[in-house]
This record gives structure tokens, C-alpha cells and sequence, in this order.
């Protein structure tokens, strides 16, 4: 999971490919993610995992790992 994660927020937050990005990697600070690529990223897993973010979840994105967390907690668990 971790991998396809990776590669969809390097397409949507436009992440060099020699960029590396882990679990710990922070959407704002490490990636420079502002409020509205973060939005256009929730939007894009969304549609990879069928699974549906509120807003308010939005806020508790700060690292990779935390959308892992949340993807897995939502029922799936792809590796």
C-alpha cells in the first residue's frame, strides 16, 4: 500500500522521483503540501480506495503514515 500511496503523491503534489518519501514523511513541512493539494490528494486516494475522507479528517493528514492509518482503518489493507 505504502508504495501505491507513494506514487500517487508524487503525481499529485508534483514530487521530484528522486524524492523520497516514507511513513514519516509530513505533507507540509518535508513535501511543502499546502492546503489545497492536500484537498486534491484526498481526492485522488478517494477515488483509488473507494473510501471517503470528511474535512474535518483532512486535518489529522500530517505525515504518509497517518493516511495509511486512516485508508487501513477504513477497512482496507492492501500490501
Amino acid at each position: 500500500m505504502l508504495e501505491k500511496i507513494i506514487e500517487i503523491i508524487k503525481d499529485q503534489l508534483h514530487v521530484s522521483p528522486d524524492v523520497t518519501i516514507t511513513a514519516d514523511t509530513s505533507f507540509k513541512q518535508d513535501l511543502r503540501a499546502d492546503s489545497f493539494e492536500l484537498m486534491e490528494l484526498v481526492m485522488a486516494l478517494e477515488d483509488e480506495y473507494g473510501v471517503q475522507v470528511e474535512d474535518e479528517e483532512l486535518e489529522n493528514f500530517e505525515t504518509v503514515g497517518d493516511v495509511i492509518e486512516y485508508i487501513r482503518n477504513q477497512g482496507i489493507d492492501e500490501d
